[in-house]
């Protein structure tokens, strides 16, 4: 879906649609569906496109919109921008898509969609739905939230069954060498592989990376054998590719709710 129209219709779903629990601020729980818009940004023109860019949540704010979503961008890969929208459900994306756009604000968004092909070399969308029984650990505070990362395991069709029970042996080897350790799974349904999954976890500082480091050694090093067994034949028989990309929060870019703001405004006032 073309950017401007995704977010068009998410300003006219939130004057519709202003019920939606998820479009009352930022999720507390794992949201159902996600749809990422992805921008790939041209080379020296990043901090160009951060500033441009702000002017998507500044006309948002201007309409009171109430759907939100968080911008990240690389620090490892391509140089990209995501855009990762939460949703309650694929129905309440679909209401969203049947919306009109807000007339007042749709030159405005057409005027920033027009400037955003300067900084970029192209633009595409993932869609994903939870996968919360391979999901594990505590849902995070959005509000802190600085940096994510988001591991992309593509596997051979028809072989679910064992990334489901290889995740599941290494949630009981983490429960007992890393205990705080957490994230949340995602299976892509629409703009990429079948049978691609996404495992996004979120942490407070750069530093984390270190502890979720020295967390997977121990979960390993302490996974029973039959543990290790799954771990290995999933990699090993299941596996077509895996690719790890980190990110950091990109509070100018993002557009939150006022709660979150207030929990941390010296780091979400921040402007590119």
């Amino acid at each position: 879906m073309h950017k401007t129209a995704l977010r068009l219709t998410l300003v006219a779903l939130a004057a519709a649609c202003a019920a939606d629990a998820l479009a009352q601020g930022m999720p507390t729980t794992q949201p159902k569906f996600l749809h990422i818009f992805r921008e790939s940004v041209k080379a020296g023109r990043a901090a160009e496109h951060a500033k441009w860019e702000a002017g998507w949540p500044a006309a948002f704010e201007k309409a009171g919109s109430k759907h939100y979503y968080l911008a990240l961008t690389s620090l490892t890969g391509p140089q990209e921008a995501w855009f990762v929208a939460p949703f309650a459900s694929q129905a309440a994306y679909g209401e969203m898509l049947a919306v009109e756009g807000d007339p007042a604000l749709g030159p405005e968004l057409e005027r920033l969609a027009k400037g955003d092909a300067d900084f970029l070399e192209q633009m595409s969308a993932v869609q994903a739905v939870a996968v919360p029984e391979l999901s594990h650990g505590t849902f995070p505070d959005m509000s802190k939230v600085r940096f994510y990362e988001v591991s992309t395991f593509r596997l051979k069709p028809g072989y679910y069954e064992d990334f489901a029970t290889a995740t599941k042996a290494y949630v009981a080897a983490a429960k007992r060498s890393a205990p705080h350790a957490a994230w949340r799974t995602y299976a892509v349904v629409a703009g990429g592989y079948s049978d691609t999954f996404l495992v996004m976890s979120s942490i407070t500082s750069f530093a984390e990376f270190d502890t979720m480091a020295a967390e997977g050694d121990a979960t390993w090093k302490n996974a029973t054998p039959e543990e290790q067994a799954a771990l290995g034949k999933f990699m090993k028989e299941a596996v077509l590719s895996t690719l790890t990309q980190r990110f950091r929060v990109d509070p100018g870019m993002s557009y939150v709710d006022a709660a979150t703001k207030a929990k941390d405004p010296g780091f979400w006032a921040k402007k590119p």
